[in-house]
């Protein structure tokens, strides 16, 4: 993997970068994986780096995988990048940020 130093994100000058979510799998099987892009670009574009994967299927064990670079997460927003609300929902339940608001909200109101 290509590492992209704060020179590259902070020369991109077509809005910001954006870490979020792009759609992968098939039909009845999604799975995502958690990159890095561009603002500007489709859900499914061009990307400039991968951070981690997010398979929301359970496992036989009634688990939701997911795997995450956190040092390159921390890195991206370091370097000025933009959460996407289901990716900042996703670092606040696995413990890595706070909780987002709205998962809050949604557990009160259960």
């Amino acid at each position: 993997m290509v590492q992209l130093t704060p020179v590259l994100y902070k020369a991109y000058h077509g809005g910001h970068l954006t870490i979020r979510l792009a759609l992968g799998g098939f039909t009845k099987w999604p799975f995502h994986h958690i990159v890095a892009s561009p603002n500007k670009c489709p859900m499914d574009g061009h990307f400039m780096e991968q951070l981690g994967s997010y398979d929301p299927l359970s496992s036989s064990y009634g688990k939701k995988l997911i795997s995450l670079n956190l040092d390159q997460i921390w890195h991206c927003i370091g370097c000025g990048a933009h959460l996407s609300k289901p990716v900042e929902k996703l670092l606040g339940l696995s413990g890595y940020f706070p909780q987002h608001l709205t998962v809050v909200t949604n557990a009160e109101r259960l």
